[in-house]
């Protein structure tokens, strides 16, 4: 792996250029050009974008971050025994993307790492559970693998951390 570089990871506005981000993979290319303002506008996601501190307008990777809740059912027995028998709220990064320019130099662990730190800011004010992952792929669950992240039972992809781990 190349050095991590130094990046400023920030809300998309309209300053950065959408149109040039390419992770290689299709859906989240379309999404951040044509759907992440949108729903940041309606206030069902945030989406924050990492860029280089020189250049505002290169999207290098980005990252959305909600509000979701886990239902029981969903999680592990041993977890779920130790919880309320309702479901359990949980911060969700639905996407996280690297552009292909910015792949292997750190920049998803990077965006993993603020969305975690975001997270956990909130949740001094906000009871929040967990963090919940949408893995895209086999490559990215073992990426959120990695960083202690357990499937959730229903085998969709869907990941979660519970915050009393970090």
């Amino acid at each position: 792996m190349s050095s991590t570089p130094t990046l400023a990871i920030e809300l998309l506005d309209r300053s950065h250029n959408r149109n040039v981000f390419d992770c290689g993979i299709a859906s989240p290319n379309r999404y951040l050009q044509h759907q992440a303002n949108q729903d940041m506008r309606r206030g069902i996601s945030r989406v924050f974008v990492a860029r280089p501190p020189e250049i505002k307008s290169r999207i290098l990777g980005f990252y959305t971050l909600s509000a979701v809740s886990i239902d029981l059912s969903a999680l592990p027995e041993k977890v779920a025994r130790k919880l309320p028998k309702h479901p359990v709220p949980a911060a969700l990064i639905g996407r996280l993307a690297v552009d292909l320019s910015a792949q292997g130099m750190g920049t998803g662990q990077m965006l993993l790492a603020d969305s975690i730190k975001r997270t956990i800011a909130v949740s001094d004010d906000i009871a929040i559970y967990a963090m919940v992952v949408d893995a895209i792929n086999q490559q990215a669950e073992s990426f959120y693998k990695h960083y202690g992240f357990i499937p959730l039972a229903y085998g969709s992809g869907r990941l979660f951390l519970p915050l009393k781990s970090l």
